[in-house]
């Protein structure tokens, strides 16, 4: 780096991929289009979400602040907290960090063979916590359906906010489903006032699912570590699967487990650091509207 330029680190948890800003020394005023600029992947670095590190709000090691590929601000990311619980662990040296975000607090701690454990917090299962426009007293699965009248290929998803709202669809084989063409009317869909991140869920057996996931505001993902805390939740609402089980996303494999001593979700899976880099100022000021790679 040579020094001139706004450090940033290119970081993925299973190709699910981010620019990551630290802000603790340095505000910056980041409008929709920068960060779009930023996120784009034919002018800009690419990246699926924008992360920013700033200092704590309340009593936590620092605050994680998450931007979509649109600009959109989000409240959570999963995989995005298990690399900044990474890079804070490795700064701190401490056994486990608190990581906050507007979804809630995340608790991050080294696991086994280099793997990163976040607590993802307690599930929100109430209709309007989700939240959806029309009431339903049962979120294991609500009235929608995709495909025609009487014989839909998707239909009665389970709903779960994991400090951002999700739905997952049951299915037999998620290959044979065209989540590119389906998610953006989904996510779009009235009954979600906020969106939604829609899933396709195939269960192996009761410790294994596989998922695929549209992710609003970013498009088809290769890992969306709420969505996988998502589907265990779902999962054992239903009663298909143990509490700790193995999601395969098209990225890799995640280990989840949601416990039922304390109604938390726990999320294990790696964090890497691809490299680092420098943003050109006059980005930030406007002035230019594409960026070269780093």
């Amino acid at each position: 780096m040579t020094g001139n330029g706004i450090p940033f680190r290119k970081m993925n948890g299973l190709g699910n991929d981010f620019v990551v800003l630290d802000l603790r020394s340095r505000a910056l005023n980041l409008s929709d289009d920068t960060v779009r600029t930023i996120a784009n992947r034919e002018t800009g670095i690419g990246c699926d979400q924008f992360i920013t590190i700033e200092n704590p709000r309340h009593g936590g090691d620092a605050f994680m602040g998450i931007r979509n590929q649109d600009g959109g601000i989000v409240e959570a990311c999963g995989n995005a907290a298990r690399c900044i619980g990474q890079l804070m662990l490795d700064e701190t040296g401490k056994e486990s960090v608190t990581i906050e975000t507007r979804g809630g607090d995340t608790v991050a701690r080294q696991g086994p063979d280099g793997m990163i454990t976040v607590d993802m917090g307690e599930p929100r299962l109430k209709w309007n916590e989700i939240p959806l426009s029309e009431e339903f007293q049962d979120t294991r699965a609500i009235e929608l359906e995709v495909g025609p009248l009487g014989a839909p290929i998707m239909h009665s998803p389970a709903v779960v906010n994991v400090g951002n709202p999700h739905a997952i669809f049951f299915v037999k084989d998620i290959d044979a489903i065209d989540l590119g063409r389906i998610g953006p009317m989904l996510e779009h869909h009235p009954l979600f006032p906020e969106r939604a991140n829609i899933s396709v869920a195939q269960v192996i057996d009761r410790k294994h699912v596989k998922l695929k996931v549209w992710e609003r505001g970013v498009g088809l993902t290769r890992a969306c570590g709420t969505a996988a805390c998502a589907t265990v939740v779902a999962c054992v609402r239903k009663r298909m699967t143990e509490r700790l089980i193995t999601v395969e996303l098209p990225g890799g494999e995640l280990q989840l487990e949601w416990r039922e001593s304390d109604n938390h979700i726990y999320m294990t899976g790696p964090a890497t650091l691809d490299y680092e880099g420098e943003l050109d100022e006059r980005l930030i000021n406007g002035e230019i509207t594409s960026i070269a790679r780093a």
